[in-house]
């Protein structure tokens, strides 16, 4: 389609100055609108995968990869014994994908402190396991895992619920455990602990809720049941999660089922994919703005080029060679700016902490406060499917952008265009 004469005159006319200054304005303004709009798309993207990344770690952290419980819509039936979880934990170790296997047993209680009350999860874990399957030993800012020995009625708290409850290690705890009594009458009972460390998540909600002791000092405050219970697990690839989960599940026998992170956190990034959406979609706009503006100049092109393009057709130029000679114009301005844009797009994702710490020196801000912000850097994580989608969605739109004012050209009747020169 393209014949070399179509692509000489075209790249002609995008080189060449034209004498009404607002032809010129227009293009390079479409150029730059192009440009900004298609960095702008790559750089918050990826911020926002940076974001979703680091909250993904956070979670993470405290919340294992998955979860075997029992299922809670399968009939009802006695408790599974602890020879039976050994048998579950056994084959889960043996299931492809599954690195890591902890037990835990957990309970809803109430932090007491007088005058101050706080409600609680209480998790029984194995301290020579968890490890296995979660970060905590990694983010405990004080005490250590190893305090939680069997018996020792010791607890490991979310900074928040020691800030509330003005708690340090050594002080005493006071649970109020729910339970149920003779006759099946609800009958709580208090239990005291000692605290042994504090961590800190960086996400508020679990650090207000979580209150971690050994799983037989959790078992023995409810000897007759009524606590959850089940194994957690750490995946070689956390992001295959629904597909490892779906292998274990088919492996496991009636009654259990398998939950995985994004299951359990559907909620937080579901929130983060909608606003990545909106995003995208609102930041294309610049784009559309900057196709309309070569929709524009283009056909003011076609306008003061009447005269020149009325001389082709009369030399033998077809329609079709006409039209194309517009379409390399308007896609060579186009894809230029998607190209610098990508590239200008690209660097700034990656080098996004440098470019905050030049604006904040520059103008004298911060724009992540330590003492407000868990995070005191822009997290950026560049997506090539992303990239490759804003590149399509850019060229397409441009392209789209030049077909009108070319077509207006090839209809230009050589006759009608040349009877007044």
């Amino acid at each position: 389609m393209f014949h070399p004469l179509s692509l000489f005159v075209g790249w002609r006319y995008v080189r060449a100055r034209s004498h009404k200054f607002f032809v010129s304005f227009i293009t390079w303004t479409s150029l730059a609108g192009v440009c900004v709009g298609v960095a702008a798309l790559i750089v918050i993207l990826s911020v926002m995968n940076g974001f979703e990344a680091d909250l993904r770690q956070r979670l993470l952290a405290l919340d294992s990869d998955a979860r075997v419980v029992v299922n809670p819509t399968a009939e009802a039936a006695s408790p599974p014994t602890p020879a039976t979880w050994r048998r579950i934990a056994q084959l889960a170790r043996t299931s492809p994908g599954v690195v890591g296997v902890a037990p835990f047993v957990q309970s809803q209680a109430l932090a007491v402190r007088t005058p101050q009350m706080l409600p609680v999860l209480l998790r029984g874990i194995d301290p020579a396991a968890e490890p296995a399957v979660t970060r905590l030993r990694q983010v405990s800012t004080t005490g250590s895992l190893r305090a939680l020995t069997p018996g020792s009625g010791r607890v490991v708290i979310g900074q928040v619920i020691a800030q509330q409850l003005g708690l340090e290690p050594g002080n005493t705890l006071t649970l109020l455990i729910p339970g149920i009594g003779p006759g099946g009458l609800p009958q709580p009972t208090l239990h005291r602990f000692r605290v042994a460390g504090v961590f800190s998540i960086g996400l508020a909600d679990k650090n207000a809720m979580l209150v971690f002791a050994n799983i037989a000092d959790v078992r023995a405050l409810l000897p007759g049941g009524g606590l959850d219970q089940g194994l957690r697990l750490r995946y070689r690839n956390p992001l295959a999660a629904p597909r490892i989960s779906a292998r274990l599940r088919a492996r496991l026998p009636p009654g259990f089922e398998v939950i995985d992170w994004t299951q359990q956190n559907a909620a937080y990034f579901g929130a983060i994919r909608m606003e990545k959406v909106m995003m995208a979609l609102i930041l294309l706009l610049i784009v559309a703005v900057a196709a309309f503006n070569i929709v524009a100049m283009l056909v003011m092109v076609v306008t003061d080029k009447r005269t020149d393009i009325a001389i082709l057709r009369t030399f033998g130029a077809s329609p079709a060679r006409v039209l194309a000679i517009f379409l390399v114009q308007g896609l060579t301005i186009g894809w230029l700016g998607v190209a610098l844009g990508m590239g200008l797009g690209l660097t700034l994702a990656y080098h996004v902490n440098a470019v905050a710490g030049f604006l904040e020196h520059t103008f004298g801000f911060q724009i992540f406060s330590s003492s407000v912000y868990y995070i005191t850097a822009i997290p950026s994580v560049v997506k090539w499917e992303d990239v490759t989608l804003i590149g399509v969605a850019a060229l397409v739109l441009t392209a789209v952008a030049t077909v009108y004012p070319a077509v207006r050209a090839a209809r230009i009747a050589p006759a009608e265009a040349l009877r007044y020169e």
